[in-house]
C-alpha cells in the first residue's frame, strides 16, 4: 500500500472529514465523496486509513507513567442523579495543594487522545479531570464512529451540567487549590466558551476550535479566555467576529490566535490534521496561561 503523506491529500479532503466528524453527511455519504479523491496509487482503504486516527503510535505519555498517580474516578452530576467517569490524573513530585484544569473531549467521548492531554497537563504541575459525557450511556466504545453515535444520543445542555460537576469536583478536591480552569477541544470548546458563561468561579478557559455563545450568553462571561483556532476551518471561525464584538464591548479579557495553515482539530496528534507546530505553540501558550491565572 502507497505510503501516503499530508501534502498528498487536498484540503477537500479534510473539509469532507470534518462534515463526516460533526455529523454533516453520514457515512455512506462521507466513503461516496471520498472515494472521488482516490486517484491513481491512491486507494480508498489507504485514504480512509491515512485520516482515521491512530491512538496506538500517538500517546505521549503512559498510562502508567510513574510521575502521575492516574486513575478512573466517578462522581456525580446533578441531571437525572448520573454518575460519570473521568480520568483523574496528580502529579507525585509536587508538595501541597494543586490548581485543577477540566479537560473535555471533542463529540466522540472518552478516547485515547483525550486521556492522554490530560496526562499531558498534570505534568505541568495541575491536578486534571477528563471526563466522559458518555458515561451514563455506558463510556466510550473504543472507537470514535460509535462514539460520535452514542454522543448525539445525549442532550447537549444536560453534558454541560456534567462539566460543571467535573469543576465542582476538582474545586473541592482535597489536593486541590480551589483554583480550577477548563480546556475542550472541538464540542469541548464549545463547552470551554459555556463552562466560562455559567460557571461564576471559573479561574480560566481555553477553548480550542469551539462554537460560540450567542450574544447575550458571551456577555455574562467572567472568566479570562485564551482563544485557539485554526486559520482553515471556516465552519467555526465564522462566529467569531460576534463574539469578539461583544468580548471587546464588555472588556472581557481575552486572547485569540489563529494558527496559520491549520485546520479544525490541529491539536490533535492521531489525525493528518494535527499541525506540530501550531499544536505545540498553542499548547505552549495554554499552560502559561493557566499558570498565569491558576497558581
Amino acid at each position: 500500500m502507497i505510503q501516503l503523506k499530508k501534502e498528498d491529500i487536498s484540503q477537500e479532503v479534510f473539509d469532507l472529514y470534518d462534515d463526516y466528524a460533526h455529523n454533516k453527511i453520514n457515512r455512506k455519504q462521507f466513503l461516496e465523496k471520498l472515494s472521488m479523491y482516490a486517484v491513481g496509487a491512491i486507494t480508498l482503504p489507504a485514504l480512509l486509513s491515512f485520516i482515521s486516527p491512530n491512538y496506538i503510535d500517538s500517546i505521549i505519555v503512559p498510562e502508567d507513567d510513574p510521575r502521575l498517580d492516574s486513575t478512573m474516578i466517578t462522581y456525580d452530576s446533578p441531571k437525572g442523579g448520573k454518575k460519570i467517569d473521568g480520568l483523574l490524573s496528580i502529579p507525585k513530585n509536587k508538595d501541597g495543594k494543586l490548581p485543577g484544569i477540566v479537560v473535555v473531549h471533542e463529540n466522540r467521548g472518552l478516547n485515547p487522545y483525550i486521556k492522554d492531554t490530560g496526562r499531558v497537563a498534570a505534568l505541568e504541575g495541575f491536578i486534571t479531570l477528563a471526563p466522559d459525557a458518555l458515561s451514563p450511556l455506558g463510556g466510550y466504545p473504543g472507537n470514535d464512529d460509535e462514539g460520535r453515535t452514542m454522543q448525539r444520543k445525549r442532550d447537549r445542555l444536560e453534558m454541560l451540567e456534567d462539566f460543571i460537576a467535573a469543576y465542582n469536583y476538582l474545586k473541592n478536591h482535597k489536593k486541590c487549590t480551589g483554583k480550577v480552569g477548563v480546556v475542550g477541544f472541538c464540542f469541548g470548546g464549545w463547552i470551554s466558551n459555556m463552562m466560562a458563561v455559567q460557571v461564576s468561579g471559573l479561574g480560566a478557559a481555553v477553548p480550542y476550535y469551539g462554537r460560540q455563545p450567542n450574544d447575550e450568553m458571551a456577555a455574562q462571561i467572567k472568566a479570562p479566555l485564551l482563544l485557539q483556532y485554526g486559520e482553515l476551518d471556516k465552519r467555526v471561525n465564522a462566529g467569531w467576529p460576534a463574539f469578539e464584538k461583544v468580548l471587546k464591548a464588555k472588556n472581557i479579557e481575552h486572547t485569540a490566535h489563529f494558527y496559520p495553515n491549520a485546520n479544525h482539530g490541529f491539536h490533535n496528534n492521531t489525525t493528518p490534521r494535527y499541525e506540530k507546530e501550531a499544536a505545540e505553540l498553542s499548547w505552549k501558550r495554554t499552560i502559561d496561561f493557566f499558570k498565569n491565572h491558576l497558581t
